[in-house]
């Protein structure tokens, strides 16, 4: 029997602000352990919250950014629940009016782990969005050998939570989800998303059926997942129980599972909570949002959004549409590309260079673009140098090298190790001159269709020149002569 994978996921999201979200102590990570606490964050009697205005617009800005309605009114709610973790007892949340509601993301090829981009099933796919709506985070907690600390630092945070419809239909398709969602976040500048650091964290909601049946499965959600490839292993190993509980003739229940990773299973952790658990109730200390006076400014930052960027470097930049995604991939190979592109005469040769040698000899030292020794106008210099038949392919691989290493300039090396190539026409005749002169068996060869003797001439001109030689030239004028 054929079975269908059903899965929706909840990505909650730290935001880029300075404060908490209903007090002002700092947000850092890192900091050392409840030194960023108030009576506010805390929890303590008398202490009331006030809104972060900017949490308030970087959620308005996600929405804009991902399509969605946004609420010309929103409230905050209280969530109530009992945990070591959650200081008043209750979470500040939104309930009934979020932020904003429908949208989608849109997955393309390369968001997709590379090993399943060959075999990608809808293409060009778009996941819609439920809702996402605003909510503080909860404290972080620290089991140890015989006991738990509770670190508050976290409590509070801005926690913005993206939540999906149930539109995606494997493991990779939820990969490709929070990889473009995850792009799309970093553009904006509304979060850094780094997963290590605890700023995207995901649940995930999947359940299987027989392919026939209409009605979905159970679903079973698998919390506090922090990493993406993560997910892509829990969904994976969770579909294969799934299906073969089904196989066995057993009825899945409704639960909540955890994700150990040391095992690659999932374990139960509880049965799953319904709404009404909650007792969601409008919070007293807070007034409702009106989203009209921050829509203006929210729209003023805007950026331009991945799929846009990558259409814009096809047309731009004469890229393939490959070469544009991986460059469009990272917010700052996309802003290096542009800075070594602006005045070059073949963009196309940058982009080459970049995704080729720069981006390799980056992986074998362990550097990100932001570290790269060679500024992008040093980079243009370069390929300029090769375009005008300066320097050689080979020479520029060597130049390349000593400019990695020592953060000199293109020009400098090629003067100090006196490597510029030869492209004078009539320099190169003569040097052609002499090698037909002095090799009439090659060219006797060449002459009566043995066109590989053209070869073997070019790399005596390459001789006679100390390598200097410019070789299309060389291989042009050889071939007219001897024709």
């Amino acid at each position: 029997m054929n079975y269908l994978t059903t899965i929706g996921l909840e990505v909650h999201v730290q935001l880029k602000t300075r404060s908490k979200m209903f007090c002002a102590c700092p947000v850092e990570f890192g900091a050392p352990p409840n030194t960023h606490t108030c009576p506010t964050c805390l929890g303590l009697p008398g202490a009331l919250p006030v809104m972060n205005h900017e949490a308030l617009k970087l959620t308005v800005l996600t929405g804009l950014m991902l399509g969605c309605d946004i609420a010309s009114i929103s409230k905050f709610d209280r969530k109530n629940y009992f945990y070591p973790d959650l200081p008043k007892n209750y979470q500040i949340t939104q309930y009934d009016l979020p932020l904003c509601e429908n949208g989608a993301v849109p997955l393309h090829d390369l968001a997709y782990p590379k090993d399943a981009q060959k075999s990608i099933v809808a293409s060009g796919k778009e996941v819609r969005l439920v809702r996402i709506h605003l909510e503080e985070d909860v404290a972080k907690s620290f089991h140890l050998a015989s006991s738990t600390g509770i670190d508050f630092n976290r409590a509070g945070t801005p926690l913005m939570e993206i939540v999906s419809q149930p539109d995606i239909n494997s493991p990779d398709e939820a990969f490709a989800f929070l990889t473009a969602l995850k792009q799309i976040l970093i553009y904006g500048g509304v979060s850094d998303a780094d997963m290590e650091k605890g700023q995207l964290r995901c649940d995930c909601n999947i359940s299987v059926r027989p392919e026939k049946q209409q009605e979905l499965g159970a679903k079973v959600e698998i919390k506090n997942m922090n990493s993406i490839s993560g997910v892509r292993r829990a969904l994976t190993y969770e579909v294969q129980r799934q299906t073969q509980a089904l196989e066995r003739g057993e009825k899945l229940p409704q639960e909540t599972r955890g994700w150990d990773d040391a095992t690659s299973e999932t374990f139960l952790m509880r049965t799953k909570e319904f709404a009404h658990d909650y007792r969601y109730f409008a919070d007293p200390d807070l007034v409702p949002v009106k989203t009209e006076a921050l829509l203006d400014d929210v729209r003023a930052r805007l950026p331009e959004l991945p799929k846009a960027k990558r259409a814009r470097f096809v047309q731009q930049y004469d890229v393939s549409p490959y070469d544009a995604g991986v460059l469009a991939d990272d917010l700052a190979l996309a802003s290096y590309f542009e800075t070594a592109a602006k005045d070059a005469a073949k963009p196309k040769h940058i982009a080459n260079w970049i995704l080729n040698d720069l981006q390799s000899a980056l992986a074998r030292e362990g550097r990100t673009i932001a570290g790269c020794p060679i500024p992008p106008p040093a980079l243009n210099e370069l390929v300029n140098l090769i375009d005008r038949g300066k320097i050689s392919g080979k020479q520029a691989k060597e130049v390349f090298a000593e400019m990695f290493a020592s953060g000199k300039t293109a020009a400098v090396i090629v003067e100090e190790k006196g490597i510029e190539q030869l492209s004078d026409t009539a320099a190169i005749e003569a040097l052609c001159d002499q090698v037909i002169v002095g090799n009439p068996k090659p060219v006797a060869d060449f002459k009566s269709g043995n066109l590989t003797s053209l070869n073997f001439l070019k790399g005596q001109v390459m001789k006679l020149s100390n390598g200097k030689a410019n070789p299309v030239i060389a291989g042009d004028i050889l071939e007219r002569k001897l024709r």
